[in-house]
């Protein structure tokens, strides 16, 4: 019977928070498994494990109900990088970072990353209305070429610019800017008692996604690990540096030395 092999210890920890409904889910999904899913609410927390070079992420994706708060600061113990998630058709997720999620982060890395993320941007955004997977998107450029190609031809009207659109058809209203998701970040770093001048700019770490389309996925995901780096670096030197103990073998060696002492 072959051996089952040992599942890989993660090098750092990357955790999503943010209210119910804003995509936190998806974006895991659409990041790692390169598709959108429709998926129910989070119980409590789940994780991937990525693959990054030579080192091992997990990434964390927690429940944004009320009843399972509490949880939150323990998945966030030792995290090296946490992502606060909202949506930009809903002012409230914004604010509910600040009042419900904002303290949980107390029990992360004192060096962990901050990142201020808007999903759900291709219901208000028409360049994040296309597919960022490479394949399908050049299908999709190519249909709709075609299909504006065959409009000009069949009608001499000229026609409005798209605007973005929900699934059913709806315009949705972009409610947070990307100056509230700036503001935010600035009083991230105050909260945790940052100097802005010497910490991350917020242009770097305030990014509007789309987990159905992929719009800025891989850039969010990518941007932060990179940036975790040194975090595991730093992490495996001072495991070198202080190495475990095998129990078993000390304790062997003390029971050795006390039967040599014995008359």
């Amino acid at each position: 019977m072959p051996e089952v092999s040992k599942m890989k210890k993660p090098d750092v920890k990357v955790v999503l928070l943010g209210d119910m409904n804003v995509g936190k889910t998806s974006l895991l999904h659409r990041y790692m498994e390169r598709k959108f899913k429709d998926t129910v609410s989070t119980v409590g927390g789940a994780f991937f494990l990525k693959q990054w070079g030579p080192y091992n992420i997990s990434i964390w994706d927690t429940a944004g109900r009320e009843q399972f708060h509490g949880l939150g600061s323990m998945y966030c113990r030792g995290a090296a990088a946490i992502i606060l998630t909202y949506d930009v058709t809903n002012w409230q997720s914004l604010a509910e970072l600040e009042e419900r999620f904002l303290s949980l982060t107390d029990t992360a890395n004192h060096d962990c990353i901050y990142a201020v993320v808007g999903n759900k941007v291709d219901l208000t955004d028409t360049k994040a209305q296309l597919s960022q997977d490479s394949d399908v998107a050049t299908k999709e450029r190519t249909e709709l070429e075609e299909e504006r190609a065959e409009s000009q031809v069949l009608s001499a009207v000229p026609t409005p610019p798209a605007s973005p659109v929900s699934l059913s058809g709806v315009t949705l209203q972009k409610q947070v800017s990307t100056d509230d998701a700036v503001a935010l970040y600035g009083r991230i770093l105050r909260y945790k008692g940052l100097e802005e001048s010497s910490s991350l700019p917020a242009e770097k770490m305030c990014f509007e996604t789309s987990a159905k389309t992929g719009y800025n996925v891989d850039t969010l995901f990518e941007t932060l690990f990179d940036l975790v780096l040194p975090s595991i670096l730093r992490k495996r030197n001072e495991n070198q540096e202080s190495p475990t103990v095998d129990l078993e073998e000390y304790r062997g060696g003390n029971n050795k030395r006390a039967r040599s002492t014995c008359c």
